[in-house]
């Protein structure tokens, strides 16, 4: 059971959300009076109630979804709050689905998307992942930050061929190592305010870092919103190379490291919006007639489910006509479905580009 005094903090931030009539969260959507007050005084295994949820969405009002995952468990535990969000956030995947197991299907069937160099001009595919028996940034200690740390280095370490490489940690790391990692784009900062909100900073920069490849087109995440980040990417159009290389590291890395999943929701993250696949596969692409006729744009987007942004993510401009364009889907597909579906997209717009006079 959760203690009084983190009962009367829930009872104040359910006010504070109530109150709140121009918040749009999920949180404020999903959390009504008879769910809050059956989840109130639960308990994870590991200590994470109801608070370690919501408190990045009350604190922020200004949030899209609201909500984190301390632990595992509290999916489980938690679920009268978390699957009607996670089924708004993934577009129909109703409460009764269940996520399909891990597929990444024949990865020969992935190709260069624009053999003649004339569009993409980089290529990245991501995923997360949770380590097995490990909580969430919010419930873990300092300790805990340390041995996932060394776990996860000298699993990396071990990797040959084309994923051999260096891990960097976060502590004590030199001016010159940080400029380098700064200019190549692969340093991550500590979290924004959401992040801070739902205490997923804690005890920085213990326990994170980042290792790459020799050749700078592989690279892991240690311990920043998520336990592992697993990131391909590369200049040009060349999806299959991308995509074969994430999983040929995925599936190394497993073989040492054992991952959080659950039956009907998949790979478990930190965060609602990254569960399932919890894969991104985008490119950076220049589409300059698209780009003036942004409707057509977005019908074709729609057309194959992929998400349109600025060059620089989400909340940004398209910098000289770049976007970044990768799938919305996650949930309810597998790996293979997900990613073959931004590839058809993304060659489907090219066509389309190339025919518009």
């Amino acid at each position: 059971m959760a203690d009084a005094a983190t009962i009367a903090k829930l009872e104040e931030g359910f006010k504070k959300l109530e109150a709140a009539t121009d918040c749009k969260s999920l949180l404020k959507k999903y959390l009504t009076k008879s769910v809050f007050d059956q989840l109130k005084d639960k308990k994870t295994d590991l200590g994470a109630t109801l608070l370690d949820v919501i408190q990045s969405g009350v604190e922020n009002l200004d949030s899209g979804v609201g909500v984190y995952a301390p632990d595992a468990q509290a999916y489980t535990l938690f679920a009268p709050l978390f699957d009607p969000i996670i089924q708004d956030y993934h577009k129909g995947f109703k409460q009764t689905d269940k996520h399909p197991n891990k597929d990444f299907g024949d990865v020969n069937q992935f190709v260069n998307v624009d053999p003649d160099g004339k569009f993409v001009i980089s290529t990245r595919v991501r995923c997360g992942r949770s380590m097995e028996g490990y909580p969430f940034n919010p419930c873990l200690t300092e300790a805990q930050y340390k041995e996932m740390e060394s776990k996860v280095s000298s699993t990396l370490s071990s990797l040959e061929g084309e994923l051999k490489g260096t891990y960097f940690p976060l502590t004590g790391m030199t001016k010159e190592v940080q400029q380098k990692l700064i200019d190549d784009h692969f340093l991550f900062k500590e979290g924004d305010r959401f992040l801070q909100a739902a205490n997923a900073c804690r005890y920085w920069p213990t326990g994170r870092g980042i290792y790459h490849n020799d050749n700078k087109t592989f690279l892991v995440w240690c311990n920043e919103e998520d336990h592992l980040r697993i990131i391909s990417m590369q200049m040009g159009g060349d999806l299959g190379q991308v995509y074969r290389r994430l999983v040929s590291a995925v599936n190394e890395i497993e073989k040492r490291v054992p991952f959080s999943h659950h039956d009907r929701l998949g790979f478990l993250t930190f965060c609602p919006t990254n569960l399932g696949t919890t894969v991104r596969a985008s490119v950076h692409i220049k589409l300059p007639k698209l780009a003036a006729n942004r409707e057509k744009l977005e019908e074709v987007a729609g057309k194959y489910s992929l998400q349109v942004r600025g060059t620089r993510g989400e909340h940004t401009e398209a910098e000289g006509g770049v976007y970044d364009i990768s799938n919305k889907r996650r949930m309810g597909l597998t790996e293979y479905q997900a990613v073959k579906e931004m590839q058809d997209g993304i060659i489907e717009l090219i066509k389309i580009e190339k025919e518009m006079q």
